[in-house]
């Protein structure tokens, strides 16, 4: 039986839990409380979140597919049926820049953006790519190599995602630290407990970002090139083209998403594979044990914890009855810990012959990127390790206050 350390209170016959996400026992290792909660609660109402959460591998498999919840409540129902707030007035830019995101509609808006963006992200398309990533790979560890020590995440995992998403795209790469810095502000938006400071940077950074995108948009229609920006301009979905304003949601989201979680991602393999004390060699023994240790890594340190769905209609699920305009949150991450999928959840075994880990999601929210993610991690990963044999912590790393995302403030190694 784990004991209850103070920052959570588990009240498992009401279901019911009283936990701090900005608390830094908790976002710093969540892997423990997932496990508590797996134990004691696995289903429960949040009472800092005011929300139903559910950690079970079942039901968040499940959920993630269920027709019966969705992305988005608005195309159903009016804010003043629902009870719902209206929007903010200082967060405009960034609802705007939301709007059409491929992350936050549903069919039939959906089907036809994501039909039109699918075909860049097809695993035959972006293995194209693999001489590319291993090139830009290869050449920033060219220059650390001889030092001896790295901050690995400015120096090498924040620099692969953003170039390989720009150039898929058609931005400029040398306006990768711009993007970086856009991103990370306007993912200020989704962490829990968000201060005003936070919404504002959010928004300013989604008109900067927005601006930005249009003005290349009138540089493709004038001046088609051959990559993604060009692809979504000139395409047509039965006889419709996106608006502008398509354009550019569909654009950030992919620029957002093609490389925070990467990013994050890069940093907690790095760290499980060295804390974990095996042998990396063995890790990276061939395309299949490589492809193993990747997906090991990305259930056990997933970078995106929670995805929210709206409920549709009045459904029961694990005993919960939820009625129409309620929100749920399923936790992917814990999902990837459930004792009833996994032997030893916590335990990193690359080896692992269980269930497929929920870090991109399922259903029609799935990753529309993961294809390109996996290549970058099955590429880069293997090659660092290979490089750079004696690679091991400079310190004990410390994980970033941005709950329900998970990834590292750095990551100092040294060889």
């Amino acid at each position: 039986m784990n004991t209850m350390p103070d920052f959570i209170h588990i009240d498992a016959q009401q279901r019911s839990v009283s936990l701090d996400a900005r608390n830094p026992a908790f976002y710093g290792n969540p892997n423990a409380t997932y496990a508590l909660l797996h134990e004691h609660c696995p289903t429960f109402y949040w009472e800092e979140q005011k929300q139903w959460f559910f950690t079970g591998y079942d039901h968040v498999n499940a959920l993630l597919r269920d027709r019966r919840f969705g992305r988005q409540i608005l195309h159903i129902a009016t804010r003043e049926e629902l009870g719902l707030p209206e929007p903010l007035e200082h967060t405009q830019h960034f609802d705007a820049a939301e709007r059409h995101s491929l992350l936050e509609i549903e069919p039939p808006e959906h089907t036809r953006l994501r039909t039109l963006v699918n075909r860049a992200f097809v695993s035959r398309h972006v293995e194209k790519m693999k001489p590319e990533i291993e090139t830009l790979a290869h050449g920033l560890i060219d220059r650390f190599e001889k030092d001896g020590q790295t901050e690995l995440l400015s120096s090498f995992a924040d620099i692969i995602p953003v170039t390989m998403i720009a150039r898929m795209i058609g931005i400029p790469e040398e306006m990768g630290p711009q993007l970086l810095k856009w991103s990370h502000a306007y993912v200020g938006m989704y962490m829990f407990k968000r201060s005003r400071e936070d919404e504002l940077a959010a928004d300013r950074a989604a008109k900067e970002f927005a601006d930005y995108v249009r003005s290349v948009i009138a540089e493709r229609r004038a001046e088609p090139k051959d990559d993604l920006l060009s692809h979504m301009i000139h395409t047509e979905h039965k006889g419709q083209f996106l608006t502008d304003d398509e354009l550019i949601s569909t654009t950030i989201v992919l620029l957002n998403a093609g490389h925070e979680a990467t990013v994050h991602q890069i940093g907690n393999s790095v760290r499980v594979i060295l804390e974990s004390g095996l042998n990396p060699k063995s890790l990276f023994g061939d395309e299949k044990t490589t492809e193993r240790t990747v997906e090991e890594t990305l259930r056990i340190g997933a970078p995106v914890h929670i995805f929210q769905r709206w409920a549709l209609e009045p459904v029961e699920i694990d005993g919960v009855t939820f009625e129409r305009g309620d929100k749920v949150s399923l936790i992917l991450a814990a999902a990837n810990l459930d004792p009833l999928k996994y032997s030893d959840p916590l335990t990193f075994k690359p080896d692992r012959a269980e269930a497929p880990n929920l870090s991109f999601g399922a259903g029609i929210h799935f990753c529309i990127g993961a294809p390109l993610a996996r290549l970058e991690l099955n590429i880069v990963l293997p090659l660092l390790f290979q490089r750079l044999p004696h690679l091991k912590l400079a310190r004990q790393p410390k994980v970033k206050d941005v709950y329900h995302f998970h990834g590292l403030e750095r990551l100092d190694l040294t060889w």
